[in-house]
């Protein structure tokens, strides 16, 4: 009888198939390097030039109340999530065409997790 072994990860998942999580403490850095001068992500923190982020996941787009969206950004209806994020990251005017943040985005996508992680853990 032939017995083989298998290590439980390579039951499920491939490598390159399993979820990638990023460094809260490195994102803490990137958004105050890259975020903090438009946004705040405290409860009841103040609007700045962007809406403070804080009940930022499972919040629809446009929905920061006491903060003046664009229409553009109201409009786009979705749901900001883990997913979301990561993709409007990397470009967020290319992904809210019509928005009025002017941040260029987040090319590397280590970075992007980083501040999801970080986002996730402060806004909540």
């Amino acid at each position: 009888m032939l017995l083989m072994l298998f290590h439980p990860l390579t039951l499920s998942h491939a490598p390159e198939e399993l979820p990638k999580s990023g460094s809260a403490e490195k994102g803490a850095a990137l958004f105050k390097q890259r975020c903090a001068q438009c946004h705040t992500v405290s409860e009841g923190g103040e609007h700045k030039v962007g809406p403070n982020l804080f009940g930022l996941f499972g919040r629809k787009t446009g929905q920061a109340q006491g903060f003046t969206y664009t229409e553009a950004n109201i409009q786009k209806g979705i749901t900001w999530g883990e997913g979301t994020l990561m993709e409007y990251l990397i470009n967020p005017k290319k992904y809210i065409p019509g928005t009025k943040m002017v941040f260029a985005g987040l090319k590397k996508e280590k970075d992007r997790r980083d501040l999801v992680a970080y986002l996730k853990e402060a806004t909540a």
